[in-house]
């Protein structure tokens, strides 16, 4: 029996592969190509038909409306910056 054959419905199983950052390190994980974390990275299959923490959902969400200019700064410097994050870029581009 596959995989597929347990999953009737909307659910697919054929996530890419990406490289993304964790911590100081490049790493594999997996984009989303359906449930709720659609196009979103994650480092497990499973975790994109897993159940939104509704917890973690508001307080990200508080954050953002206190501190989100401040933090897509940090995030644009980083990606530019970051010789980690320029590695993963050229490779996720090479991987298309």
């Amino acid at each position: 029996m596959k995989a597929e054959e347990l999953f009737e419905g909307d659910y697919s199983l054929d996530e890419k592969q990406v490289w993304a950052r964790s911590g100081q390190k490049a790493v594999r994980k997996y984009r989303c190509s359906g449930g709720r974390r659609n196009g979103r990275v994650v480092s497990s299959i499973s975790s994109c038909y897993s159940p939104v923490d509704i917890k973690k959902r508001m307080t990200l969400k508080r954050t953002k409306a206190k501190q989100g200019k401040r933090m897509a700064r940090v995030a644009r410097k980083t990606k530019r910056i970051n010789p980690v994050s320029k590695r993963i870029q050229r490779l996720n581009k090479a991987s298309k």
